[in-house]
């Protein structure tokens, strides 16, 4: 099943800023070779539902290092016969905002 994943993930407990945990788990995603997009908020990442999942959790292990607790937040759209839909969507949105079809 094709998967894309939204998720955030940050230790708890580690003070202030949580920018180099953040960055170690989207150094995980990256490296994934996987289609992946980072915002603000959220990383965003699509492929086959055990290769995602399998990156999210090493992504919470890379965020969770020296920490005891980690808090992740994920939304997931699982759906068969979907290719690109990480950039589909946003494209199919652009396009209804610019009035084509």
């Amino acid at each position: 099943m094709s998967t894309i994943v939204a998720f955030s993930v940050a230790p708890l407990g580690s003070g202030e800023s949580v920018t180099p945990a953040v960055a170690r788990a989207v150094r995980v995603v990256r490296d994934s070779g996987l289609p992946n997009e980072t915002s603000a908020m959220f990383t965003s990442i699509e492929g086959e539902w055990d290769e995602v999942m399998d990156v999210v959790k090493r992504a919470v292990e890379a965020a969770g290092e020296g920490e005891s607790r980690v808090s992740l937040t994920l939304k997931a759209d699982v759906r068969s016969g979907v290719t690109d839909g990480l950039r589909g969507k946003v494209a199919a949105v652009e396009r209804e905002l610019d009035g084509r079809d």
